[in-house]
């Protein structure tokens, strides 16, 4: 079997780029048994989408940060990556550091600088490295958990993720989702 040592790139440099690094703001207003829930302000993020299995958003947004702007500037990662399944399209999103107050634009046509919405969200927590049995299993877990509590969930479940694939001890994972909530 011939390995493709290009898609291990990304992952290799993940692995020093994610570890200390800012994380996105969020206010915990309540702890529950398995979940929490939190409100997120807007933030600016860096965001492309592309067709299930192609693998190309994170190389994508990794040459944003790294310069593929319009202003040549290099982005601090932060953490954590946002990653959202919907039918027919994966979407990934990377928050920008707080300290960037004009993002330049990119040169990928397929990447766009978007305003979060600033939002009420439940969030599980989960470690070891994700996978779709995981996410499944997490995000109904979630759901059943918000719906025993009379909590509307109103949008998809979006993956965080916020260690880089050599990280092997203490990852975290967490699913959010948006819910209506006073």
């Amino acid at each position: 079997m011939k390995l493709n040592a290009m898609k291990f790139v990304p992952l290799i440099i993940l692995l020093f780029m994610l570890q200390g690094y800012e994380s996105q703001p969020f206010k915990m207003i309540k702890s529950y048994d398995n979940f929490e829930i939190r409100y997120y302000p807007s933030v600016a993020m860096v965001q492309t989408q592309s067709s299930p299995g192609s693998e190309q958003n994170f190389r994508k947004l990794f040459q944003y940060i790294s310069g593929s702007n319009e202003s040549n500037l290099k982005i601090a990662m932060t953490t954590p990556v946002h990653m959202e399944k919907t039918a027919g399209n994966e979407k990934m999103s990377f928050v920008l550091p707080s300290n960037i107050k004009q993002a330049p634009s990119p040169q990928n046509k397929s990447v766009k600088i978007i305003q979060s919405k600033e939002a009420y969200f439940a969030a599980i927590k989960y470690g070891g490295y994700s996978n779709t049995s995981k996410v499944n299993y997490y995000t109904k877990l979630l759901q059943e958990s918000l719906e025993e509590n009379k909590i509307k969930f109103t949008g998809p479940p979006v993956v965080l993720g916020y260690n880089s694939p050599y990280k092997f001890f203490n990852r975290r994972n967490e699913i959010i989702i948006e819910i209506d909530y006073e």
